[in-house]
């Protein structure tokens, strides 16, 4: 695999670097050996974010984890990006495609474990009113949310807002 190591505020160490590559060297039993990996190192106050990126056929394999600690991040995304893994092997097996980036040995070998369902463990039911995204935006904030759906007043479709990085926000509007 080929490791493509950045940082944002933080010098790589070569302490750091080879926590990444060790912990993600764990990875390989999935990808060839010509999979890349980028690995994004970020510092923001307290915050110590890891992104790591796997482009792999038609698809991107992603996670994003923070904490106070960069080596607590580490071990947090190598988890995500395993469980992803054996999701997307079975969306693979299902549509009986070919993964390229895949070792064969990955996608032929038998999963014993409990395929991870999803779980709905909560329905709510509300009333939609028609509003405009700017108010919606103004819903969301007075809730403490990070989404919320509403049916946009000047398109009279169902549309949801969202919260995104930097205090700012997104529209989510149907495309049929």
């Amino acid at each position: 695999m080929k490791f493509i190591i950045s940082g944002k505020n933080i010098e790589i160490t070569d302490g750091l670097r080879t926590a990444v590559i060790d912990k993600l060297s764990k990875l390989e039993r999935y990808f060839t050996p010509d999979t890349e990996i980028i690995v994004t190192m970020s510092v923001e106050k307290e915050r110590q974010k890891i992104e790591v990126t796997i482009p792999v056929k038609g698809n991107v394999i992603r996670s994003e984890q923070v904490s106070s600690d960069m080596y607590v991040s580490l071990d947090l995304v190598e988890e995500v990006i395993e469980r992803q893994l054996r999701k997307y092997k079975t969306k693979l097996i299902a549509r009986h495609q070919e993964g390229t980036n895949f070792r064969r040995e990955f996608i032929e070998k038998e999963d014993t474990s409990e395929p991870e369902e999803v779980q709905i463990v909560r329905t709510k039911h509300f009333g939609i009113k028609p509003m405009y995204p700017e108010d919606a935006c103004v819903q969301m904030e007075l809730l403490g949310h990070n989404f919320f759906v509403f049916c946009n007043a000047e398109t009279e479709e169902v549309n949801v807002v969202y919260k995104r990085k930097g205090n700012t926000y997104g529209l989510i509007e149907p495309e049929f």
